[in-house]
């Protein structure tokens, strides 16, 4: 494994070796990537086999651009077609019927697929180097903290990918909205920066949320109940809870505030993103893995706004953390 800068002849050596059957970590503009050929069923399983992921959890595949879906999906709706002539390139998969000759292993055994087009300079490049689709689930560890940064896809990873190209810090920090277009009914299935606001006005359509009542038989990225979570015991709650934790607790704590001023103490490490939900999502995951390094005992998490703007960063955090309404719940 090599920590590779940017330039065409490393984008071409990346290409190459995706095309021998290798593994290649590239930035999106959400989180880094671990791609493999997606036509290629050995070297999409090594992808499962790096990140200890369940074979029978579906990769997205990420194109160059959306004249490529047909060639992955069929009996596309016009709906997929709006959304990726509104919003491609973007942090948007859809997710639709596999062509008959997509491999299953690329699909966790389904007959739908998942694909988008990133809206990142390098992993547009390399996907047309490549000159077809990559499948590219994030670049670490199946459940933990997802990569923004190449150090984190070398901490994690080592050995198992053969280059990582580093294009800096990721922009947007959290996953892409993921969208099912492939039943009579859209279904909203992950949350990201674009939101059900947004794939509505465009859609002129009612966007449905899974729950107790409506259910998806669709399994897609990011649908585990624990998900994006650190190694070290981490707790999410409101803020004059958190404080009360720190005034109390012996143990070695870390803390992730949103926005507010909260004073350190001899047990207690402070780390503060801003309260302007772009902002943070930038920074969640790097700050949650500086937590996780310092081999302290708890990390406590200060509870963001709870609003649409929130809705994609609440959701990573409703899957790393445990809430908590008081310190007796704990």
């Amino acid at each position: 494994m090599a920590i590779f800068n940017v330039t065409s002849e490393t984008i071409n050596q990346a290409a190459n070796c995706l095309k021998k059957g290798g593994l290649v970590a590239f930035p999106t503009e959400t989180v880094y990537g671990l791609g493999a050929d997606a036509r290629n069923a050995e070297a999409v399983k090594r992808i499962f086999a790096a990140k200890k992921r369940p074979e029978n959890h579906p990769l997205i595949v990420h194109l160059a651009n959306i004249e490529q879906l047909s060639d992955w999906a069929k009996d596309i709706p016009d709906a997929a077609f709006k959304l990726a002539q509104h919003f491609c390139p973007a942090p948007l998969a859809l997710i639709l019927k596999k062509r008959p000759e997509v491999d299953y292993a690329v699909t966790g055994g389904q007959d739908t697929i998942a694909l988008r087009v990133p809206n990142h300079p390098v992993a547009l490049e390399l996907l047309r180097k490549f000159g077809d689709g990559i499948a590219a689930p994030s670049a670490n560890r199946f459940c933990r903290i997802s990569p923004t940064r190449a150090q984190h896809v070398a901490d994690e990873l080592g050995d198992d990918v053969e280059m990582i190209l580093d294009g800096g810090a990721c922009q947007i920090g959290v996953e892409s909205t993921i969208i099912d277009l492939s039943g009579s009914v859209p279904m909203l299935l992950r949350f990201g920066q674009i939101t059900r606001r947004e794939l509505e006005a465009v859609l002129q359509t009612q966007i449905l949320i899974p729950d107790a009542i409506v259910q998806s038989n669709v399994r897609t990225a990011g649908m585990m109940e624990v998900h994006y979570a650190p190694t070290t015991k981490a707790v999410r709650c409101e803020n004059a809870v958190l404080n009360e934790f720190i005034k109390t607790e012996s143990q070695k704590i870390g803390v992730l505030a949103c926005g507010s001023k909260i004073s350190a103490t001899k047990n207690c490490k402070i780390f503060t993103l801003p309260s302007d939900p772009v902002a943070y999502a930038q920074g969640l995951y790097a700050t949650l893995r500086e937590l996780d390094g310092l081999k302290i005992d708890l990390i406590l998490v200060e509870q963001p706004p709870q609003n649409e703007a929130w809705q994609a960063i609440n959701d990573r955090l409703s899957k790393a953390t445990h809430y908590v309404e008081s310190i007796i719940d704990d």
